[in-house]
């Protein structure tokens, strides 16, 4: 079992930036693949980055690449997600997850998800 706590959500003007936390306890988190997701209101959950367990295999959605990254911790068992150029619609609930995975660089499939923290509201004002 591995519990997860988002942390660094808040208010960001359009343009600005800010850094996500989330820090991992229990049971190895270091066998686990990461992965944030998020929900804006009124929209299902989705999709927006993913590390594996190394931290050097990485993948974003199309609406967050070139401007989000994600990376991990491994000695601090914390995953980060920062984001640069923020826009009105990345206003949402970021969460993030963990994916127990045998190999040591492979992505996690979003089904293959099976723990989540409660998320941190990030909201961007225009």
């Amino acid at each position: 079992q591995v519990q997860l706590v988002e942390s660094g959500g808040g208010l960001v003007q359009a343009g600005g930036s800010l850094r996500l936390s989330c820090a991992a306890s229990g049971r190895t988190p270091s066998s686990y693949g990461m992965g944030w997701f998020r929900q804006g209101p009124g929209k299902e959950r989705e999709f927006v980055a993913a590390i594996d367990r190394s931290g050097s295999s990485r993948d974003y959605s199309d609406s967050v690449k070139g401007r989000f990254t994600i990376s991990r911790d491994n000695d601090r068992n914390t995953v980060y997600l920062h984001m640069n150029n923020l826009k009105p619609e990345d206003t949402a609930v970021y969460s993030c997850a963990a994916a127990p995975m045998r190999t040591y660089y492979t992505l996690p499939k979003t089904v293959e998800y099976v723990h989540w923290g409660q998320g941190t509201q990030v909201t961007v004002s225009s």
